[in-house]
């Protein structure tokens, strides 16, 4: 079993009504994100691989351009822009071009913090 991973950094403004430090953050604000993609899986017998990078690289990069210098709160079924939510949409985005998908983490680089999101079907 293998782990392939890739990351494309965006950045992207929103706001988003919080209970603590509410004010700053219900005004627009911006973070640069990274957001990691993993794939899970057994390579190819004939390729050896477990997917072919570039087309890896075209998913991540059509997913990258929806969301890298946008408003977040004006994207379509993104709901609240918050780590979960973006882990989650970038996951929607990405699974119907790829079948191995193990995991979408979303980190942003002004803090240590970070969300995974393993998919609907994670145990």
């Amino acid at each position: 079993m293998y782990e392939l991973s890739k990351e494309f950094r965006f950045d992207a403004a929103h706001t988003l009504h919080r209970i603590v430090d509410a004010e700053p953050s219900r005004r627009i604000h911006g973070h640069s994100y990274r957001a990691e993609i993993v794939l899970r899986g057994r390579p190819d017998p004939q390729s050896g691989m477990l997917i072919d990078l570039g087309l890896l690289d075209r998913a991540m990069t059509e997913v990258r351009d929806g969301l890298d210098h946008h408003f977040l709160d004006e994207i379509k079924d993104l709901g609240p822009a918050t780590m979960e939510n973006l882990s989650a949409h970038i996951w929607r985005q990405l699974a119907p071009k790829l079948p191995n998908l193990w995991r979408v983490t979303v980190r942003r680089d002004s803090d240590t913090g970070a969300c995974s999101y393993y998919g609907p079907d994670a145990a």
